[in-house]
């Protein structure tokens, strides 16, 4: 891996006169005049996943984009109103059925780009009522990806495969699945401080513009489409497995620019990739990190003396679990999926039950990258 960023193989999609780098600079222009990003890397972002919508047909997976912030009013809205007017086939899906999503994706115009606004809603408390829009958000980033339906034709019934392959993105309030989380480029948006501002904006004023720039796009994509489904980009350092999936199609696309998009790429990536993984834990990967925090340079520590560690855990869960503290029955049963289990050890000269810091090691190493063992 070169410090210049990825690579692709081969040069064929090599960006002649700068037509492409150009062009993605006015896209990430346009969008940054009305979207107050969090960062510059989200802007990157952004601006690469929209090109990439034009090239479905040259990917094997499509990455999510996902806007997501804690409150409202932090402009995750209008950077999907203005996302509209740049992909193909813009679909706004808030309070569309499952029924019209997979429809529009099989639709003989082509892949749809769903736009899918409120996702919290889809995943909320009433999530069960979206279990099939939750089952093509999951498994519609992957070519190939269908959804087997029984229809009833007069008293005959049929099976039907419906493709669920297409882009999306996403916003939403909270947080989202990991299935969904693990799927996506993660966008943390937040409130407007009084010294950052945007331009208002108008569909009737701005469309026409964003409609210029979507036909260069569609243009200079179609191009390169069937040289960018040969694209291999080298992964940046830390991007790997299932961010690599994430991002491959998004660092084809600078390559294929060209200039100093590659760069730009590769740092929005690293970047991003890691403030994902620093977003709020699974309740086993806190257990797991607080764990090695109350064992410090013990060997072996009684259940007993564990939960009282961990319920003086301030900032953390432990002291109330749904009204009840932790207690040995709860703290055995998220570990489990780990491989710990608790074991008859030696404390002076007591037996407790307990657990050994030699069982939680491979834990600590898997979910947490602990350092070598001394």
């Amino acid at each position: 891996m070169t410090s210049e960023g990825p690579q692709t193989s081969g040069d064929s999609t090599s960006n002649a006169g700068g037509v492409g780098a150009a062009l993605l600079d006015d896209v990430q222009e346009f969008l940054k005049r009305f979207v107050a990003y969090p960062s510059e890397h989200a802007s990157i972002a952004h601006s690469l996943w929209v090109a990439h919508t034009h090239a479905m047909d040259a990917w094997e997976s499509t990455p999510r984009l996902a806007f997501l912030s804690p409150e409202p009013g932090s402009g995750k809205t209008r950077a999907l109103e203005v996302t509209e007017l740049l992909v193909p086939r813009a679909v706004e899906a808030v309070n569309a059925s499952a029924a019209y999503l997979f429809r529009k994706v099989s639709a003989p115009e082509g892949l749809p780009t769903i736009l899918f606004d409120e996702i919290d809603t889809v995943f909320g408390p009433k999530a069960k009522e979206n279990e099939e829009i939750r089952g093509m958000l999951n498994a519609g980033h992957r070519r190939g990806a269908i959804a087997g339906r029984c229809v009833v034709v007069g008293k005959t019934v049929m099976t039907e495969e419906l493709p669920a392959y297409c882009g999306v993105a996403v916003a939403g309030l909270g947080n989202l699945p990991d299935s969904i989380l693990t799927r996506s480029v993660i966008v943390k948006m937040r409130r407007r401080s009084p010294n950052e501002s945007v331009e208002p904006y108008r569909r009737r004023l701005h469309a026409p513009e964003g409609h210029v720039l979507r036909a260069r796009l569609a243009d200079w994509i179609g191009k390169i489409t069937s040289s960018l489904a040969l694209a291999r980009p080298e992964m940046p350092p830390g991007v790997e497995d299932r961010a690599a999936d994430v991002w491959e199609a998004l660092l084809a696309m600078a390559s294929a620019a060209g200039g100093v998009w590659p760069l730009r790429a590769s740092a929005a990536a690293r970047a991003l990739v890691i403030d994902a993984r620093e977003s709020t834990p699974s309740l086993g990967i806190k257990l797991l990190s607080d764990l090695r925090l109350v064992f410090g340079e013990s060997d072996l520590l009684s259940t007993e003396s564990i939960l009282l560690a961990l319920h003086r855990m301030d900032e953390s869960p432990w002291g109330d679990m749904r009204g009840r503290p932790l207690d040995a029955r709860g703290l055995a049963t998220l570990l489990r999926p780990y491989g710990v289990h608790s074991k008859a050890i030696r404390i002076g000269e007591s037996t407790p039950k307990g657990y050994a810091r030699m069982d939680l090691w491979e834990a600590w190493i898997r979910y947490l990258g602990a350092p070598a063992m001394p």
